[in-house]
């Protein structure tokens, strides 16, 4: 019978809490509900163009492929339609 050892932090061996808690490399403030990115293409990173909607509740939204942070401009943010 094989023994196999279970790792007490499922998300990754090499990963600590406060790693998974760091901040985001880049954080853009827009005045759009919903942000496009396609990460940055200036130094060769891009990815392919997503669209993200920003939660009311949190007030950011974390791009899925590049970790960019776009946080709202409560203050002169206007409804996208």
């Amino acid at each position: 019978m094989t023994h196999i050892e279970v790792p007490e932090n499922p998300l990754s061996t090499n990963q600590t809490v406060s790693e998974l808690n760091m901040p985001a490399p880049e954080t853009v403030t827009v005045t759009s509900w919903k942000v496009a990115c396609d990460g940055d293409e200036t130094a060769g990173l891009g990815h392919p163009r997503v669209w993200l909607a920003i939660s009311p509740d949190t007030g950011f939204v974390d791009c899925g492929y590049c970790d960019k942070r776009f946080v709202i401009d409560r203050d002169h943010a206007h409804d996208d339609h």
